[in-house]
């Protein structure tokens, strides 16, 4: 199938976008720590799931599960981490601004590592995409953090590299050999929950976390929504992405998504769109068709 791909990338940005909304409303109600760690406790149960109902190949060799691990505790424990600190210390909009270094990063790092060389117009694209999503980005409004902290900047460029990294292990263990998505996907959250959810114990950063979502009927659900359409099938989806397309092109039609929440934050918590964001949303689909054609 041509441009499979792209569109699982495409499709990738539309979960996670849904997915921002759900963890944002559980978040309300729970705490966005709970839900981090709740989040890939409920995703393992639901590719575990999929993967014995559907009898999917879980033979995987020795090079695959190693670059699988990494790439899960690189991205899901390490970028995740940074990033969620960087939102703490410089407010989301700076943060996701930041977050738009990943498809350059990952060019460059899949250059480098995995000879991968995009093509002029793919460039272009990509580079026509980022610039649309910049301008909607910053016209995100929110509450004033003063004096930029530049550890607040570190920990969003950390954060950046974490996804950019975590994308070219993933790439690496699919250049061994093919490997099913939901199977790629459950290589890489079980390391990472099995890291995540001690340290986070250990350290008291939350004290049961369970308890506390079971507590509330609302977060629990929008939890379970969020597990399902972010890191069940949303970073499924992503997997399929890298498989079958540059890790440059994934990486930036993936990060489409505050284009994707424009429509979203309109109909949803009524916010009006200004006429620069719905400007910077017609070019980064113009640079999306441009990576199509590419």
């Amino acid at each position: 199938m041509p441009f499979i791909g792209e569109i699982a990338a495409t499709i990738t940005a539309f979960f996670w976008a849904a997915s921002s909304i759900a963890f944002t409303e559980a978040s309300r109600k729970v705490g966005s720590l709970v839900v981090n760690i709740t989040r890939l406790v409920f995703a393992a149960v639901f590719l575990g799931a999929t993967v014995l109902i559907f009898g999917l190949d879980v033979n995987l060799s020795e090079e695959q599960i190693t670059a699988l691990v990494l790439s899960g505790l690189v991205g899901f424990v390490f970028g995740d981490a940074f990033l969620f600190r960087a939102f703490k210390d410089i407010g989301a909009r700076l943060s996701m601004l930041i977050m738009a270094l990943v498809p350059a990063m990952s060019t460059i790092l899949a250059f480098i590592f995995l000879d991968e060389v995009i093509s002029f117009w793919g460039i272009i694209g990509m580079v026509i995409t980022m610039g649309g999503v910049a301008i909607v980005v910053m016209q995100k409004e929110e509450k004033s953090y003063g004096d930029v902290s530049k550890l607040g900047i570190l920990f969003g460029f950390l954060g950046a590299l974490g996804q950019a990294v975590g994308m070219i292990f993933a790439k690496e263990a699919f250049n061994h050999g093919e490997v099913n998505g939901f199977v790629a996907t459950l290589a890489r959250v079980i390391p990472s929950m099995i890291i995540l959810y001690p340290v986070t114990y250990f350290i008291k950063a939350a004290k049961r976390p369970f308890k506390v979502l079971f507590s509330s009927k609302r977060g629990l659900i929008f939890t379970i929504i969020g597990s399902i359409v972010g890191p069940f099938m949303g970073v499924t989806f992503s997997m399929i992405a890298v498989a079958n397309t540059y890790v440059g092109i994934a990486s930036t039609l993936i990060a489409t998504v505050p284009i994707i929440m424009l429509p979203i934050t309109k109909y949803y918590y009524k916010e009006e769109l200004s006429w620069f964001s719905i400007s910077g949303a017609f070019l980064a689909v113009g640079g999306v068709a441009v990576l199509f054609l590419s």
